[in-house]
Parts: C-alpha cells; sequence; structure tokens
C-alpha cells in the first residue's frame, strides 16, 4: 500500500514536470518564432517529449496556449481560481478605493512582467490564427468578467462617482489594466514599476472616484 502511494506520487511529480517542461517551451516559441510558426513537432523537440506527450497533458497546441496563458497569469500551476489568491482575498478586505486600487496595481504588476511578451504574441498571433483569436476573446471575457468584480467591491466602498454606472467603471478598469499600457509605459519608455503603479492608481482614480472639496466632473 505505502508502495502503490509512493508510485502514485511519483507519477504525479513527473507529469507536473513533463507539463512545466512544455509550457516553458511553449512560452520562448510562442514569442519568437511566434504561435502560428511553431509546429507541435518543434514544441516537442524544445521541450524533450514526444507530439503524443503533448496531446495527452493539453489536447493541442490551442489546449497548450490557453494553458500557458492560465498558468502565467496566476504565477503557478496550482488549481486555485484567481479570485481566491492572496490578493483577491486582500482587497476584499479593504474598505478604501485607493487602497483597492493600489493592492490590485502590485498584483498586476507582476502579471504583466510574467506575462506581457506571450499576451502581446498572442494579440499577434489571433489577427490571423482562428484559435488565438478564439483564445483571446475568452481571455477578454474573463478579465472583464473580473474588472465586474473589481468594480462591484469598489463601488461598495462608497468612493465612486455616483454618475458612474457599472459598465462605465468596469470599462475604465478593463482599460487600465491592459497590458499595452504597461509594455509602452515600462517596457519601452523604461518608467520604473512604483511610478506604473502610481501611474495605474491614480489613472482610475481620477476617472471614476469621487473628488473631495471638488464640483463633480462631468459624467465619462
Amino acid at each position: 500500500m505505502v508502495k502503490r502511494r509512493y508510485d502514485g506520487e511519483s507519477r504525479r511529480r513527473a507529469a507536473r514536470r513533463t507539463r512545466g517542461a512544455i509550457l516553458e517551451s511553449a512560452a520562448s516559441l510562442f514569442v519568437s518564432p511566434g504561435y502560428a510558426a511553431t509546429r507541435l513537432p518543434d514544441l516537442a523537440q524544445r521541450a524533450g517529449v514526444a507530439v503524443p506527450t503533448i496531446h495527452a497533458h493539453f489536447g493541442s497546441k490551442k489546449g497548450v496556449l490557453a494553458a500557458l496563458l492560465d498558468v502565467t497569469v496566476a504565477g503557478d500551476d496550482e488549481p486555485v481560481p484567481l479570485a481566491e489568491r492572496d490578493f483577491a482575498a486582500d482587497i476584499s478586505a479593504m474598505t478604501d478605493a485607493r487602497d483597492m486600487l493600489a493592492r490590485y496595481a502590485e498584483h498586476l504588476v507582476g502579471v504583466h512582467e510574467r506575462l506581457a511578451d506571450i499576451e502581446l504574441a498572442l494579440r499577434a498571433a489571433a489577427t490571423a490564427d482562428a484559435d488565438a483569436a478564439a483564445i483571446r476573446a475568452k481571455n477578454d471575457a474573463e478579465r472583464r468578467a473580473g474588472m465586474g468584480m473589481f468594480a462591484a467591491a469598489l463601488r461598495a466602498g462608497g468612493d465612486v462617482r455616483p454618475d458612474i454606472s457599472h459598465d462605465e467603471l468596469v470599462d475604465v478598469l478593463f482599460l487600465a489594466m491592459d497590458v499595452a499600457g504597461y509594455d509602452w509605459l515600462v517596457r519601452r519608455r523604461g518608467w520604473s514599476a512604483q511610478a506604473y503603479r502610481r501611474w495605474y492608481v491614480e489613472s482610475v482614480a481620477g476617472a471614476v472616484l469621487r473628488r473631495p472639496d471638488a464640483a463633480e466632473p462631468p459624467s465619462i
């Protein structure tokens, strides 16, 4: 009995190592030469596995890409939804909108540091590849849903301007978290992570939060 349990644990560890090797190789190849140009045999060779092994773990190249995005966003391969991650719990415990925005900005920098190259490669691939376009659309829908939950948390604190609708608030949050802003400000213009976090907080706060001792700006 002990031996069977040990063998099972060994197989699970080996499977995770194999899965990790495939995803690590995909993270490189999907950026250069690109998702469309990467064939499964190329990926298998880079990962040191057979093509059927990739099929067994992910089903297809599209499945590899979807898993790669999920793992890179989360920062690990643990089956814990983003809504149950530490940053989400921290935000849920806060009542001040600026504190919430600052905590999310901290999380966002970590995500963009890991994901920017892959996300931008996905966007390029989505212009010509139907699978990549479908995954991008799915990810955008999931991110918007996440920003919907964030918007509700911000609204509950009472700091959001009353003239801002829920959809408008979600739109602002969705735009502000987009990787294009991080890519331009941090990777191209050389902003520090601290400066980016400050930009995020001030941009969102200026657009949607109440302004003490000042007339409310016109509705966006």
